[in-house]
């Protein structure tokens, strides 16, 4: 057992990530990943609209010294978030948000 916290993605179904993609499909990305790379700046914004919208998408921006693989590992931990899909240089993200409205959350499928 280590002491180090580390995080454990949410676990989504088949059913669910289909589900997240059909809702994703016409999101437009909130966030670019341009040629500074990965910034503090970058996730503390990438957490703000996650807390807010859920379901977002992030762009790589053609510019960026990042691999969309890279982007694809890194962001999703340290935003804590799930990975639902990786298209081309386009993320989407899904972290849950407890705190907001029950009318605005995204309510998944059952498994």
């Amino acid at each position: 057992m280590t002491t180090d916290l580390e995080f454990v993605p949410f676990v989504l179904t088949g059913k669910q990530k289909k589900f997240l993609k059909g809702l994703g499909h016409s999101l437009t990305p909130v966030i670019c990943i341009g040629k500074e790379g990965m910034t503090d700046n970058v996730l503390k914004a990438t957490q703000q609209e996650l807390f807010a919208r859920e379901l977002i998408k992030v762009k790589i921006g053609s510019n960026s010294t990042l691999s969309k693989n890279e982007a694809a590992e890194i962001m999703p931990r340290f935003t804590e978030s799930t990975l639902v899909q990786l298209i081309g240089k386009t993320l989407l993200l899904y972290k849950e948000n407890p705190e907001m409205e029950k009318g605005q959350r995204i309510a998944l499928p059952r498994s």
